[in-house]
């Protein structure tokens, strides 16, 4: 159905059906592979990376100045070449490389497809719609699954059985993702009363289902990406829209406090100690970060061991687990892009993190833009690139947002008359 509204959408709208296309995708991602509905694990960052090269051959091309995310795509090549001769020998090399470049390759795709694109600003918000809309479909999944968290309490660790049976890190950092989104959906679009209602209730109930599943990284990047939004449009708006975005953040304040609050009584208090970084006991752990600031130094250490060309796409894991005898993913992908490319990790990072900023300085329209932003950096910084939410989401941060101007002739005949 994607493939058929793609090409059969006239040429001026197809970025729009390519952008909902993908949209839909990372909406639905990790509710597939909870359900096993993926045929291949990485099903999702291929669909994406398929629908935005159609829309590039046959749409309107590129933005000239895009290609400085060739560049970034094009010093990943370096790291395949290490991999095929640092891999052990019973590794796929090519399975290898496809599990850890396929996030990577499909921000790259995404940025380049997104850079300096202009798009209406209701345009926009279907396109957030289409990765509501399945992440609804999660929620209601979640609680058919797990209706009482007390069933499965069993300490203050991430919880599988709350997260649907799949990993906690990536359930919460989507939920924590619709969070945002609906507060922005809150905040912009529902102008009566009805709708806040509505918007509040399902934001609450993902919330919660974010909560409940004991990883903190995705509701807290969640919070951080919705109060950046809350104070960009803020300062953009009027005096009277300034009174209406206090009165609608009271009516969310009250609905997070009411969540955390059935949270809390449900989880019988462990959900407060989770949050404080103690164990069901309510004794201090010394690792807030639970075993993700080891990864990153050994990661960072493998690098300047070798600051060149790194140790080779995958090789990492491999590492680790000759050292320390477990196999263990990244969750950093800073420190794995720079430990497993070397100097070329260096450059593609750098222009990830810093070409949005200088496209920010000459253009200011995109409300959303450090919402964006900060979800793909702290994201990445917790969870890697597992999914494709944080890849898409940092393309949707180089748009070019247009928003309606009222018709000012008009207003100025009428006086005339």
């Amino acid at each position: 159905m994607s493939l058929y509204n793609i090409f059969n959408a006239s040429p001026k709208k197809r970025y729009l059906y390519v952008l909902i296309s993908c949209a839909y995708v990372v909406g639905s991602e990790v509710f597939l592979r909870m359900t096993g509905g993926n045929f291949v694990y990485e099903a999702s960052k291929y669909f994406i990376i398929i629908f935005l090269l159609i829309g590039i051959f046959t749409g309107d091309g590129l933005n000239k100045k895009s290609y400085i995310y060739v560049l970034y795509l094009l010093v990943l090549i370096p790291g395949i070449i290490v991999a095929s001769t640092t891999l052990d020998y019973e590794t796929n090399v090519r399975k290898a490389v496809a599990f850890n470049l396929s996030g990577p390759v499909c921000l790259g795709v995404t940025a380049l497809y997104c850079y300096k694109r202009h798009i209406k600003i209701k345009d926009l918000q279907t396109v957030l719609l289409a990765i509501i809309l399945p992440m609804i479909s999660t929620t209601v999944y979640l609680f058919l699954y797990n209706p009482s968290i007390k069933d499965v309490l069993s300490g203050t660790q991430s919880n599988f059985q709350a997260s649907g049976g799949f990993g906690p890190n990536q359930v919460a950092t989507v939920l924590g993702l619709g969070v945002f989104l609906l507060a922005g959906r809150l905040f912009l679009q529902s102008k009566v009363m009805l709708l806040k209602i509505v918007n509040v209730f399902i934001l609450a109930l993902m919330t919660y289902r974010a909560i409940i599943t004991f990883s903190r990284g995705g509701v807290l990047v969640a919070i951080i990406t919705i109060i950046a939004f809350i104070v960009m449009f803020y300062f953009k708006s009027s005096t009277l829209t300034k009174s209406r975005i206090l009165y609608t953040g009271l009516i969310f304040g009250m609905g997070i406090l009411f969540t955390w609050y059935i949270s809390s009584l449900n989880t019988n208090g462990l959900i407060d100690k989770r949050y404080s970084n103690q164990d069901a006991l309510g004794r201090d752990k010394i690792d807030v970060s639970t075993g993700r600031g080891a990864l990153f130094a050994n990661e960072l250490n493998e690098f300047f061991e070798n600051p060149f060309l790194g140790v080779g796409v995958g090789k990492l894991k491999e590492l680790r687990f000759e050292k320390e005898g477990v196999k263990a993913a990244s969750h950093n992908e800073m420190s794995r892009i720079v430990g497993e490319h070397g100097l070329f990790g260096v450059i593609a990072f750098s222009i990830l993190l810093l070409a949005p900023l200088f496209l920010r300085f000459r253009n200011r329209n995109n409300i959303y833009f450090y919402s964006f932003y900060l979800f793909w950096f702290l994201t990445i910084n917790h969870s890697s690139m597992r999914i494709a939410a944080p890849a898409f989401i940092y393309g949707l941060c180089l748009l070019h947002v247009n928003y309606e101007k009222p018709p000012l002739h008009r207003k100025q005949a009428i006086k005339q008359r």
